[in-house]
């Protein structure tokens, strides 16, 4: 079930599985190789089907902060935006930037495709290691100040409670 902000909010929390969702666009917590791997990137790799693992070699990797877009393939997303967030390392080599870094290039990339909708994992907070009420409020933030037109709804879509709660919790704050 989607949860939006407020009434006239563009930003909507989700409990479940991204691969599952009804948007223009899902955003891939991937590694720099595109190839596949565990969590969020192997569900979707696995979702959308060996197309995309093809793809994925011709765009050829994706350094830490960026973002690549391919097609969607037997998702019900037209486009995957693989993004590479950074591995955590205790906060003093530029993890924050890096993570929002990747919110920003995500959305240009969205919006550069005519996407109307985009779903976003909590990126960089499974294996890297990111903390990750700290990413939600990275999220957030960067999405805010970053979201333009076609892009009319985020869908900030997390895969358990907890993380739901930051979620809630950071965007109570910052309404």
């Amino acid at each position: 079930m989607m949860e939006p902000v407020h009434a006239a909010s563009r930003l909507e929390i989700h409990l479940g599985d991204i691969t599952k969702l009804a948007v223009d666009a899902i955003v891939n917590a991937a590694n720099s190789s595109l190839l596949g791997g565990g969590g969020v990137d192997g569900a979707i790799h696995r979702a959308a089907g060996p197309d995309l693992l093809a793809e994925c070699r011709r765009v050829g990797g994706c350094p830490t902060g960026e973002a690549r877009v391919t097609g969607g393939y037997r998702l019900p997303a037209r486009w995957v935006i693989h993004a590479v967030g950074p591995i955590w390392r205790g906060g003093k080599a530029g993890e924050e930037e890096l993570l929002a870094s990747c919110y920003r290039n995500a959305l240009a990339l969205a919006a550069n495709a005519g996407a109307g909708s985009i779903a976003f994992p909590a990126i960089s907070t499974g294996i890297y290691g990111f903390p990750a009420e700290r990413a939600a409020k990275i999220a957030v933030v960067t999405v805010r100040a970053h979201l333009a037109l076609p892009v009319s709804r985020v869908v900030f879509c997390c895969f358990d409670e907890t993380t739901l709660g930051h979620y809630r919790r950071t965007l109570t704050l910052i309404s």
